[in-house]
């Protein structure tokens, strides 16, 4: 009589123990994504923390020479000259201009091509524009400076004979063919999120695809448009080789975009380059305008919360 041989039984390891192994392995594995992911997400508030940290610090010690009346009030802005005087009025009002200028370009073009590639494009025709529109954010945007300097002024020069060779108006034509790209995208996307239903109640009351793109589908998705707003907004006031290639850099309180001005961003890249001591009140004058330049994108960033919180829909 012939016996089988029994399998062996591993007593080292209970039944209930091997059941809730792979259980348990899981469950490390997400903690530990979980750790890895709030790491990243706490660092990029450190960073910011920092960034601020170092300008609130600095510009204090500027304030210390300042006084917080002559900063906001002075019409004049020469820190390197002799008869020094530290007013940002001519960097903002020449930071506003350059980027009310490309709002004009970027806002009404990028909303139009928005609509057009959501709404009208076909596929093969939305798949050919999306690339070249890509295609404008990989140039480096000093070459946009020197195509604004070299092309787009003496191109104007023959309709503004009196215009000069470095002004605002070019830079901020060529900032807002740069921003096109952002708005049209994003704007895009919050059309294209919009439910079908929606369109469809649309064309079943009567509307043409016009009207159902323009007066509904654009409403609806008015959140995510104005988030590319905000981000066009705040991209123009944060742009810098544009305007210190084409708009000069001569600080001018002006409201003029044919005058020749400088942008904070501007003046920020004329000090990093020269030879300032480090603590001299010439260089802590960077980190006053950079805390000017941050409040200002801070400001319009809360807007644009503030904006799409009104206008968001819920379907």
């Amino acid at each position: 009589m012939r016996f089988r041989r029994q399998p062996r039984v591993d007593l080292s390891v209970s039944p209930e123990l091997s059941r809730f192994a792979p259980r348990r392995m899981r469950q490390l594995r997400e903690r530990l994504v979980e750790s890895l992911l709030f790491l990243a997400a706490l660092s990029a508030v450190a960073i910011t923390v920092a960034i601020v940290w170092i300008l609130v610090s600095e510009s204090l010690e500027f304030f210390k020479h300042v006084s917080l009346k002559d900063f906001l009030t002075d019409t004049e802005w020469t820190p390197l000259f002799d008869d020094a005087h530290y007013g940002i009025l001519p960097l903002v009002s020449g930071t506003l201009v350059t980027a009310a200028v490309a709002l004009a370009v970027a806002v009404p073009f990028g909303t139009i091509i928005a609509l057009y590639l959501s709404e009208f494009a076909p596929h093969r025709m939305r798949e050919i524009i999306k690339p070249v529109l890509e295609l404008l954010d990989g140039i480096p945007t000093v070459v946009y400076g020197y195509f604004a300097l070299l092309f787009v002024t003496p191109l104007l020069q023959h309709f503004l004979p009196d215009l000069p060779g470095f002004n605002m108006l070019s830079a901020g034509l060529v900032m807002g063919v740069m921003i096109i790209p952002y708005v049209s995208s994003i704007s895009e996307d919050a059309m294209r999120a919009v439910p079908m239903h929606i369109r469809e109640g649309s064309y079943a009351m009567g509307s043409t695809r016009f009207q159902t793109a323009w007066r509904v589908v654009t409403p609806a998705a008015f959140s995510g448009i104005a988030a590319a707003y905000i981000l066009g907004i705040s991209r123009a006031i944060g742009e810098t080789m544009v305007v210190a290639v084409a708009a000069g850099m001569q600080p001018n309180l002006t409201w003029n975009p044919m005058e020749p001005a400088e942008t904070i961003t501007a003046y920020i890249v004329q000090v990093s380059l020269g030879d300032l001591p480090h603590g001299s009140i010439g260089y802590q004058t960077i980190f006053a305008a950079g805390l000017v330049l941050v409040l200002m994108t801070l400001f319009f960033n809360i807007a644009g919360h503030l904006l799409r919180k009104r206008f968001r829909e819920v379907y």
